[in-house]
């Protein structure tokens, strides 16, 4: 965890998983107590109703690690220090937090968070607006290369929530179209992002402006001097949750693309390939639900054996074809992303991406698998004209190369 206190500070990583990581003991600055409190699932969190309603809708099923233990602690107005890597879910935990306690009832800005680039300002702003769909939420992004007068106007006809790039919030702050005064929450996305990009001056700008007391919630993947000087600053009694990098890795997995011209013919592409699939346990990822249902008809009208799952179907269901796909009973299954995270199969070799995934961190959540059982596996990808930007963006982000899928497929598992 490099970088995480300055140069010369006693600093001992042992300290992370103690109940009070103390975490600069060095010369007694402030002790950030570690907040341990798990929830497997949001119906324990204590949440509003209409807010569970927007979580489910919006796809989630179970808490994802920072999840269970980083919503709870917000939503009881505690100052937060949340450290874990991007695509872990720290929008969805910050945006849980927000929306369960804002007052409806006043259609002021109530919380306001920062981020570092105009999409991922967008992209909090979507799902805040998603997540409190059932509540009424109104909430609106400040951002750079729009037009102020449209900011201007948005924000005088009252909303809950502003998400936005320093830069604009400043701005707005500075011009009184954004009101500081019912701000009761304040939240730095990307902490260490938004302090090596140089806003730092603005950050400390904005908080003085904001009434002095305030909830702050820092996500971050790393946590640089910087980032800690300011949560001395401006948190009072933060508590700091650590989420720990997956443990899933890339190692010791062969990757391929097939090229298929048409999207209409990897199915020919995949059924050439069948006999090779059910030699072994595999699965097929495609990247929607109705997709799902048309591949398992096509794939079991040809006479070829597979299971489905997705999640529009019940607990229930789902949970008897896991149970048959892990004995060994049905050996090809059909599935969505949604589902990657829950498939540990030990004897899974073969994964396909029948679509290629639409996040590059998915990809990781689909073939990655714990490092510690060193088995072998084989991943193979689809690749249309439309899918070479996105392998190569997989290639960039993970330093791996994906070579063209050779003849002898079956030798390789």
């Amino acid at each position: 965890m490099a970088g995480l206190a300055p140069e010369g500070s006693n600093f001992d990583t042992r300290h992370f998983d103690s109940k009070m990581s103390d975490l600069l003991s060095s010369d007694g600055q402030d002790f950030f107590t570690s907040y341990d409190e798990v929830f497997e699932s949001f119906d324990a969190m204590g949440l509003q109703e209409n807010l569970l309603r927007g979580i489910y809708a919006y796809g989630f099923e179970k808490p994802s690690a920072i999840q269970q233990r980083g919503i709870v602690p917000f939503c009881k107005g505690l100052d937060v220090i949340q450290q874990a890597q991007s695509g872990t879910g720290k929008t969805a935990t910050f945006c849980s937090g927000i929306l369960q306690q804002l007052d409806y009832s006043l259609t002021q800005c109530q919380a306001l968070v920062l981020a570092p680039t105009r999409e991922l300002a967008q992209q909090i702003e979507k799902v805040m607006r998603a997540l409190g769909d059932y509540l009424g939420v109104k909430v609106h992004a400040c951002v750079g290369g729009t037009s102020v007068r449209e900011d201007q106007r948005i924000l005088s006809s009252g909303v809950h929530v502003v998400v936005g790039t320093p830069g604009r919030v400043f701005d707005m702050l500075r011009r009184q179209s954004l009101q500081p005064d019912n701000i009761k929450m304040f939240v730095l996305d990307e902490a260490d992002e938004m302090l090596s990009r140089g806003f730092k001056d603005q950050i400390y700008d904005i908080f003085q402006l904001l009434p002095s007391k305030i909830q702050v919630g820092v996500f971050s993947a790393t946590m640089p001097p910087e980032a800690l000087e300011i949560t001395r600053k401006f948190m009072n009694k933060p508590v700091r949750i650590l989420v720990k990098r997956d443990e899933l890795t890339l190692e010791g997995i062969k990757q391929f693309y097939v090229n298929v011209d048409k999207e209409e013919w990897k199915l020919d592409t995949l059924c050439d390939l069948y006999e090779t699939l059910a030699i072994t346990q595999s699965v097929i990822f495609v990247n929607t639900r109705r997709k799902v249902d048309w591949l398992t008809d096509k794939m079991r009208s040809r006479d070829h054996t597979v299971s489905a799952t997705h999640g529009d179907m019940d607990q229930n269901t789902r949970d008897i074809i896991m149970r048959e796909f892990r004995s060994g009973s049905s050996r090809v299954l059909i599935t969505t992303d949604l589902l990657a995270r829950g498939i540990d199969v030990q004897q899974v070799s073969l994964v396909i991406n029948y679509d290629l995934p639409t996040q590059p961190e998915n990809y990781l959540h689909r073939i990655g698998r714990s490092g510690r059982f060193g088995r072998k596996g084989v991943a193979i990808n689809f690749v249309t004209k439309d899918d070479d930007k996105m392998l190569f963006d997989i290639q960039k982000f993970y330093n791996v190369v994906v070579e063209e899928l050779p003849s002898n497929v079956a030798e390789l598992l």
